[in-house]
């Protein structure tokens, strides 16, 4: 597998609390760039935690709308980062303005980068064992300390072996790669099993870093067009989220425009 290049270092910032979020379409997302972001999680490890980091896109609002438990436990997060542009896009319609959008793979790709300055320790779970091993190799490859890693298939026997594992190596972070509900539940359940500071769901991140997936161009990502490139990458499984999913959000973001708008009109 080979190693991808990544974007240039940003300078570290002095460590600021996530301070308050604002609401977009029911939910809370934090009003922090990229460097802040970063600079909040290191404030949170400092503390010693536990605390959990969450980014949201259009599916996973129109998940948590639909399901209760999964928006109790993103309200219940200590940091919430606009992983897609169309939630900036939604903050910024609803009077809710974030100053930008905070990809999942770019936060763990700084947050390397703290980890190494910091000698942070590491733990990486999820996704397949060889890509999980590749990632690993990387991540060490740039001065993090990986304490421990791997796959993220497990039977609901093995959890309680899962997270002892994962607490033996005392990690500083844990980067978790598996998909949403599932490790929004399983941290709702484990979380203070962990015995880590910081837990960052980075969703398939690690297949992007191991090779398997490649990024959109940067004019892309800047332009809000990284689900167009994962549409074609993988047009199977991602159409029937973006045309359904995409729909709804546009829908969901409407009904909540409708009710602010009303609302403005009753106070004028």
């Amino acid at each position: 597998m080979r190693m991808q290049r990544w974007d240039d270092e940003e300078a570290p910032a002095k460590r600021i609390r996530p301070g308050r979020p604002v609401t977009v379409c029911g939910l809370p997302v934090h009003p922090l760039t990229l460097e802040e972001s970063v600079a909040a999680a290191e404030a949170l490890i400092s503390d010693g935690g536990p605390h959990q980091h969450v980014v949201l896109n259009a599916a996973k609002v129109v998940q948590a709308h639909d399901d209760p438990e999964l928006a109790r436990i993103i309200r219940s997060c200590s940091l919430v980062n606009p992983d897609g542009q169309s939630v900036v896009w939604a903050g910024r319609l609803l009077g809710s303005p974030l100053p930008e959008r905070v990809a999942g793979i770019d936060f763990m790709l700084a947050l390397w980068r703290s980890a190494a300055r910091n000698a942070y320790r590491v733990y990486l779970l999820g996704a397949e064992a060889k890509v999980v091993e590749e990632t690993a190799r990387i991540a060490a490859g740039q001065g993090v300390e990986v304490v421990g890693h791997r796959d993220g298939y497990w039977a609901e026997s093995e959890e309680a072996r899962v997270v002892a594992a994962v607490r033996e190596t005392r990690p500083d972070i844990l980067f978790l790669a598996v998909p949403s509900p599932r490790k929004e539940y399983f941290l709702a359940r484990r979380q203070k099993d962990l015995g880590c500071a910081l837990v960052v769901g980075v969703g398939g991140s690690f297949d992007v870093v191991a090779g398997l997936r490649s990024r959109a161009p940067r004019w892309m990502r800047r332009a809000g067009l990284e689900w167009f490139h994962r549409l074609v990458q993988e047009p199977r499984r991602m159409f029937l989220r973006y045309a359904v999913g995409n729909t709804r959000f546009v829908a969901l973001t409407a009904t909540y425009w409708a009710r602010l708008s009303t609302s403005r009109g009753g106070d004028a």
